[in-house]
């Protein structure tokens, strides 16, 4: 029994859809989905339908392509809507969301708390010689723009930094209440929950839309033993305070493709610890 991740599906792409259906089965192993899976709700629904045949316990998370407005029959959903209309695409299918229960992982290594978060972002990782006011022209002095300024509303609030604010101070109140104490956790967010874990070397001025500095400290505040998240399309493990951090992103064909690194070779071994971790904690 294991515990693996993978975020970026991106699943309006087909070429992703196949390879995903080439995913062999896992047994009584879980599976974490660590947002932006799909943009529409029929691509959630088959990607949660296959998977759940593959896996004994899925787990998502939304990111930010979840949440984009797009046509649909009953007239396009934005915001807070298009988040519940993803949540029930989970809950017919039995997934654990941001909004159920924390589930206890009580397999090889338990019992760890296991956190799925929907948190977003405020541009707050950003220069501190730039004022929020001036981010988005910082940004595109480099001609960066995330597609988010015009897919992604915020409403019912009036910013999406406000939509960010609100969903971690919720979290965190009901985090601090509900996690047993002293029992460790594995912290779930599509965003990264530092900004020096954001390694975009090419697009450097993108972070802004790549988490908030409200979650800097959260791996120490919440006794995680693991921080799982996407969203950089850069797939990575780093370390901070003795803590790991795992960037569990497939991404575009164009990123994977030319590496034959598909969806089975980009699933991350989250639980129990990697035997090299193991090793390392030793030395």
């Amino acid at each position: 029994m294991r515990l693996w991740a993978i975020a970026d599906l991106h699943l309006a792409a087909a070429e992703n859809r196949a390879a995903l259906a080439s995913l062999p089965d896992h047994g009584d192993d879980w599976l974490i989905l660590a947002g932006d899976v799909a943009e529409r709700p029929d691509h959630l629904d088959d990607a949660f339908s296959l998977l759940a045949q593959r896996f004994a316990r899925l787990i998502w998370v939304p990111g930010n392509h979840e949440l984009w407005t797009l046509p649909g029959p009953d007239g396009p959903l934005r915001g807070q809507a298009k988040y519940q209309a993803m949540l029930d695409v989970a809950r017919r299918h039995g997934v654990l969301t941001p909004e159920d229960p924390y589930p206890v992982w009580t397999g090889p290594d338990g019992p760890v708390l296991i956190v799925p978060l929907f948190l977003l972002y405020d541009y707050s990782f950003r220069p501190a010689t730039v004022a929020a006011a001036d981010v988005l022209a910082w940004a595109w002095e480099h001609r960066l723009r995330s597609a988010d300024e015009v897919r992604l509303s915020p409403a019912p609030y009036d910013s999406r930094a406000a939509w960010c604010a609100a969903r971690v101070a919720t979290t965190a109140e009901r985090l601090t209440a509900e996690r047993p104490a002293g029992m460790p956790t594995i912290l779930v967010n599509h965003f990264p929950l530092r900004a020096d874990l954001v390694t975009l070397r090419r697009i450097p001025r993108f972070s802004p839309w790549c988490g908030t500095v409200l979650t800097q400290d959260w791996h120490q505040q919440f006794g995680a033993v693991v921080c799982v998240h996407g969203h950089l399309h850069v797939p990575a493990t780093h370390w901070r305070d003795g803590v790991r951090f795992e960037e569990v992103s497939l991404g575009y064909p164009k990123q994977w493709q030319p590496h034959g690194r598909g969806p089975e070779q980009a699933l991350r071994l989250i639980w129990p610890p990697p035997v090299t971790e193991m090793a390392t904690a030793l030395v």
